[in-house]
């Protein structure tokens, strides 16, 4: 279930009299959701898998139960998946070619031991080998019984969903709702730790027959390919959830003109200069202007701080050495970058409009926490390794990544 939910019903099923709560915690970011239009005006829905994992349980029990209103004469209906008919295929290309190849050998024996060895090369059968992998011996006998006796019917994998897409396993609910706090914890336990600790709090709870690891682990793995949004966001947080699971657009540069879009950054120098106001060490800031279409920094400052004064330097050396004024600077999220020096503001008298307004450029902010959006990211990279690493004062950029005369030995 991944879908996005009505605040007014999380707000029934929390008790709440309103959903003002839930509003204030949409504004602080605790929750991933998305304004709606409604009568009146506007209203928010908030994505399934960022609720609470009560509130989730709650919901999905709600569900079961008005799907169990349609009459079904308590049987389960078994859907057989496109994958799985591509499965059952494979499989029967593969019997199929062992029969045709025995035929040439006198003994059973010889021809699976002949069989197996071409086609776990990859070469007799390179499609099916792509699709399923390598198969055993036993594999091999398993599938043709299978074949003789139920036709490509009985080839077909054995691990089906019901219509509720619920996967079909010995595991009973006790079993997934512990199976599932494990795996879905922030700390990110392993599958296999997973189940270790599973297993010890059934045992705790006086479970005798308790399924095997490899039932866990397809359970596991079912689990996360169905519900791969709430598996990112529950494991590694909202960062992850934006990088991995929300819709993305891609970027076609070809539609642009050298000197059309520049993006713009700081960067806090990887070694040491001497303040000339206090005298004293210190890592300096520099503010790049790259154009996108070249790839090219066509523009930088260096000062103290990352200012107005800073940032405009930059955008006037890049204006001069292009020749011309960009139509748009995708720039970094921070304060000197939306200071009203560059931005449109309320004023309507002249010079308190803004540079960029005046010069009739188009400001776009970068998303908090993207870097990878901002291609001046590459460059300030290969800056560190080809220029920061080679000035005698360098001082790393992290505690791990410190020169050795940094380094303090203790005896």
């Amino acid at each position: 279930m991944d879908e996005y939910i009505s605040i007014n019903k999380i707000a029934e099923l929390k008790g709440l009299k309103s959903n003002r709560t839930l509003r204030i915690g949409i504004q602080k970011g605790k929750y991933i959701a998305r304004e709606v239009q409604v009568k009146g005006g506007t209203s928010y829905e908030i994505l399934f898998s960022s609720l609470e994992p009560e509130i989730q349980e709650l919901l999905e029990n709600e569900e079961i139960k008005s799907t169990a209103l349609i009459p079904i004469e308590n049987k389960r209906i078994n859907f057989i998946s496109e994958n799985a008919k591509m499965n059952a295929l494979a499989r029967v290309d593969i019997v199929t070619a062992f029969f045709n190849l025995k035929e040439k050998y006198k003994t059973k024996k010889e021809a699976e031991e002949v069989f197996l060895d071409l086609y776990n090369s990859g070469l007799y059968l390179p499609q099916n080998f792509k699709f399923l992998g390598t198969i055993s011996l036993g594999t091999l006998r398993r599938w043709v019984k299978a074949y003789n006796d139920y036709g490509t019917e009985g080839l077909l994998p054995q691990r089906k969903t019901n219509q509720l897409g619920e996967y079909n396993s010995k595991l009973n609910h006790e079993m997934k709702k512990v199976f599932l706090t494990y795996l879905l914890h922030p700390n990110k336990f392993s599958i296999g730790k997973s189940i270790s600790l599973t297993k010890h709090i059934l045992e705790k709870r006086g479970y005798e027959d308790i399924p095997c690891n490899l039932t866990f682990r397809r359970f596991a793995e079912h689990f996360k390919k169905q519900n791969y949004s709430k598996w990112v966001i529950m494991r590694e947080g909202e960062k992850a959830y934006h990088d991995k699971v929300e819709p993305y657009i891609e970027r076609d540069i070809s539609k642009l003109e050298v000197g059309d879009v520049l993006i713009a950054d700081g960067h806090v120098l990887n070694f040491q200069v001497i303040n000339p106001f206090t005298g004293r060490p210190t890592r300096a800031t520099l503010v790049g202007f790259l154009d996108w279409k070249s790839t090219a920094l066509v523009g930088y400052e260096i000062m103290m701080t990352e200012n107005t004064q800073c940032i405009a330097s930059a955008l006037r050396n890049s204006i001069l050495n292009l020749g011309k004024i960009p139509k748009f600077v995708y720039q970094d999220n921070g304060k000197a970058f939306r200071a009203k020096y560059f931005q449109n503001c309320d004023f309507e008298e002249s010079g308190f409009n803004g540079v960029y307004a005046n010069l009739g450029i188009t400001p776009i902010f970068a998303r908090v926490r993207n870097a990878r959006a901002k291609i001046i990211e590459r460059f300030f990279l290969e800056f560190q390794e080809e220029f920061e690493k080679m000035m005698p004062t360098y001082i790393g950029t992290s505690i791990q990544d410190k020169p050795f005369y940094m380094l303090q030995i203790l005896i």
